[in-house]
């Protein structure tokens, strides 16, 4: 007899709403977890290798954050491409375009109503041939802690930044210089001569890896995004901040520091209307 079960895939780097979210598929008669994956490229290897009809994608895990996956699930040959529903904790419209263009067939805010989840998966998971605008966003039912949405609105920011000027993000380098800019966020001081003692170790040790090989990744994705032309800042700063006027490919820490500039500068704005 034919198992006609929506099969699901889980990925979220929140191992306890992982675990939430197994427990309440498996008591649906209709649904199945197939996978449940807490970074991007366990996510990638499960797409690759398991049957899935919907997968429920959180945007900001490690390894590949949910932009990079959609954009390399678009590339990924299969019979029959997923539903992608989105979960975040915030509801950022410029983010929310941003996904839905890369393939998001919906976007739900954090914490989640998991009747609004169960009906959105029966939608998506029993109409693969009538795709559904992907614009919807349900209110959360109570607002996610003000340290909570800063964490992920940082790493979702960086992300998209990257995406935005076009570092490639299927290089290893991706990764590496996105962790050093969320890093020197933290942390300015790693920017002053520590790149090479402090800044790189830390990634290394966070990836498995060795201080030379994330520098060697770093430059390596920065050389293939300047020989791919796309080197412009624009639009990106506003309220006449200007991009940079490399004439060259910059170094690792004039990037960061560039990358880490832009997100202070924006996170004041942020954080002045918010008060």
């Amino acid at each position: 007899m034919a198992d006609n079960r929506i099969r699901i895939l889980i990925a979220d780097n929140n191992p306890d709403l992982c675990q939430t979210l197994l427990e309440f598929f498996e008591q649906q008669s209709d649904m199945t977890v197939v996978a449940v994956a807490t970074d991007g490229e366990a996510t990638m290897e499960a797409l690759e290798n398991i049957p899935v009809d919907v997968v429920i994608l959180d945007v900001a895990m490690p390894r590949l954050d949910g932009m990079a996956v959609l954009e390399r699930l678009r590339e990924l040959e299969l019979p029959v491409k997923p539903r992608v529903i989105v979960l975040s904790a915030l509801g950022n419209e410029n983010i929310m375009h941003r996904l839905t263009s890369l393939g998001a067939d919906y976007y739900i805010v954090k914490p989640i109503d998991l009747a609004v989840l169960a009906q959105r998966i029966r939608q998506f998971g029993r109409l693969p041939d009538d795709k559904p605008t992907a614009s919807e966003v349900r209110p959360p039912a109570a607002a996610p802690s003000a340290a909570v949405k800063n964490t992920e609105w940082l790493d979702l920011r960086i992300s998209e930044l990257l995406h935005k000027i076009g570092v490639p993000p299927h290089m290893k380098g991706y990764l590496y210089l996105r962790e050093a800019v969320r890093m020197v966020l933290d942390d300015d001081r790693l920017l002053a001569g520590g790149l090479t003692k402090r800044l790189y170790p830390m990634v290394a040790e966070k990836y498995q890896s060795s201080a030379g090989g994330v520098e060697a990744a770093i430059r390596n994705v920065l050389t293939a995004w300047w020989e791919r032309g796309d080197r412009q800042f624009q639009d990106i700063k506003g309220n006449g901040f200007s991009g940079p006027k490399w004439n060259k490919i910059p170094t690792n820490s004039a990037m960061i520091a560039e990358l880490a500039d832009i997100i202070r500068f924006e996170t004041a704005e942020r954080n002045s209307r918010i008060s």
